[in-house]
């Protein structure tokens, strides 16, 4: 589904900015950080639309983040095609890959939460455990907020490359040195060998 479809089946989503996260987290005793365009747009600063804000979490950091959210929130275990409430870990389906977090049923939702697996403390991109490193090195802060490095983020929207991802794409290039613009081909050429944005980060 795409942003208009999951708002027509199952509610708005609030707009929720870095620093409204940063207060919903205070006192997650558990590193996050934040994903997407948010960290395109601390990154770039140029300001773009968002549809909703996504952190990531260490999935071993689970239960943690459920017990913080479920003291004032409704959680949804969210994952393939499907959407689950739950109010602890143990009751956590094995197809999850994130969370959703609302006050209540007819609230809008806060925070798109995705669990990401780690090796060795280290994190790791979905799908490939060749690609781990640690946490440091895969985000970046600003104003005391932790970023995924927008040559992950790029990995990400590379999958799905839509015109609002290869505006994303453009608005970053000028703020990468040329180290950066390199990782940033290295990464989406092992995932993506073929990915036409290539011929823009040469």
């Amino acid at each position: 589904m795409d942003h208009d479809d999951v708002v027509r089946w199952y509610g708005p989503w609030a707009m929720v900015k870095p620093d409204d996260a940063v207060a919903l987290c205070a006192g997650l005793e558990v590193p996050w950080w934040i994903n997407g365009g948010w960290a395109i747009e601390a990154y770039a600063a140029v300001r773009r639309e968002h549809g909703d804000i996504d952190i990531g979490v260490f999935e071993r950091d689970v239960y943690a983040v459920i017990a913080h959210f479920s003291r004032r929130f409704h959680v949804w275990a969210v994952g393939d095609g499907a959407m689950k409430p739950v109010r602890d870990a143990s009751q956590l389906p094995s197809w999850t890959d994130g969370l959703w977090v609302r006050e209540h049923a007819t609230a809008p939702w806060l925070l798109d939460i995705q669990l990401t697996g780690d090796r060795d403390g280290k994190w790791v991109y979905p799908g490939d455990s060749t690609l781990a490193m640690p946490l440091t090195e895969a985000t970046w802060e600003a104003r005391g907020i932790r970023y995924l490095r927008p040559e992950l983020v790029l990995l990400f929207k590379a999958g799905e490359a839509s015109a609002r991802d290869e505006t994303d794409l453009v608005a970053t290039l000028p703020w990468l040195d040329a180290a950066g613009r390199h990782r940033c081909a290295d990464l989406i050429r092992q995932q993506h060998p073929a990915h036409p944005w290539l011929e823009i980060l040469a």
